[in-house]
């Protein structure tokens, strides 16, 4: 065990957070998110919600100020009604982590499973809500 390492971080995704560098990219996707089939590196999270493990992996993983965006979300499609309520708790765990780059961005589905594909890691939770998945982007620890 190690002092103040959030207990929900399992040794797998404490490497694979080490192992990013600057530029990479991790989705933590929600149960409905295609994980394994997309996933380079799949860290599996089951039972855990997106939120817990946004709050926690931002204690530890600094967001990228080379570019606008550090965090993107998948943006609704055309025509769905759903409204992401927890994207709210998004904003309010970025909000009080004091992030070094708080800007979202909203990326289409299509464009959001390809970066996927590219992502360094992909964190497969059982969250039950839609549009839950949120893409980080690692900066530097200066």
């Amino acid at each position: 065990m190690l002092k103040n390492i959030p207990k929900n971080l399992s040794p797998e995704l404490i490497k694979v957070l080490m192992e990013m560098g600057h530029g990479d990219e991790i989705v933590i996707a929600d149960g409905n998110y295609p994980a394994a089939s997309n996933a380079k590196k799949l860290v599996r999270c089951d039972g855990l919600g997106v939120p817990e493990l946004l709050e926690s992996i931002l204690k530890l993983l600094p967001m990228d100020t080379y570019q606008e965006y550090s965090i993107g979300l998948m943006k609704v499609a055309e025509g769905d009604p759903t409204i992401p309520v927890i994207w709210d708790d998004y904003k309010k765990i970025i909000k009080e982590a004091a992030v070094e780059n708080e800007k979202i961005e909203l990326i289409t589905r299509q464009e959001f499973y390809d970066r996927g594909k590219e992502a360094y890691a992909i964190v497969a939770t059982g969250e039950e809500a839609i549009y839950a998945n949120i893409l980080l982007k690692k900066g530097v620890v200066h």
